[in-house]
């Protein structure tokens, strides 16, 4: 989505990766993001925009159904209220989530605390925002009164029930011979 801008896109992750000041107009390149971690490029006019300006580029309608997060540098996530402005020229803020839900929920991973926008997350998504190896690594839901469970790349996990997930991950055990 371009909305006629001729001026070449100042790509944001771009700047990042190769140490470089980010331009201070736009238009800027951005990425948009789903519940599976799935991002398509956007671009934007706006070096500041509104959560609601992030909502309408990710096609969000309406809006009012949505929630949108950016991605920290840190890789933790932040809600965007629709009327909270980010700005792009700060390094790191180059990705943004957006989920179709009315609230958002808190997990705790490796010690980490997330807020996410789905009700449902999968052991795959865990092992990107946990920055593992997911062919190395598994990942286990913490369990107060049994034994921890295991959480494979397809399993959902509820973050609905009341209190807070705890989840961690390791390298999963091998047999070699």
């Amino acid at each position: 989505m371009t909305d006629g801008l001729s001026e070449e896109v100042e790509d944001i992750r771009d700047a990042v990766w190769t140490g470089r000041p980010v331009r201070p107009h736009g238009p800027y390149r951005v990425l948009i993001g789903n519940d599976r971690l799935e991002y398509q490029p956007a671009t934007i006019a706006d070096p500041v925009p509104t959560g609601q300006q992030i909502l309408e580029l990710a096609g969000a309608r309406p809006a009012i159904e949505y929630v949108a997060f950016q991605v920290l540098a840190n890789g933790l996530l932040e809600e965007l209220r629709p009327d909270e402005t980010t700005d792009l020229r700060n390094k790191g803020i180059e990705k943004f989530l957006v989920f179709r839900s009315d609230r958002s929920f808190r997990f705790e991973l490796d010690g980490r605390s997330f807020d996410w926008g789905g009700t449902f997350i999968s052991g795959m998504v865990l092992k990107k925002l946990a920055g593992v190896d997911p062919a190395a690594y598994g990942v286990w839901l913490e369990m107060r009164s049994a034994d921890d469970r295991p959480i494979g790349n397809t399993d959902l996990v509820d973050l609905s029930a009341p209190g807070v997930e705890r989840f961690f991950t390791g390298i999963v055990q091998t047999t070699e011979g």
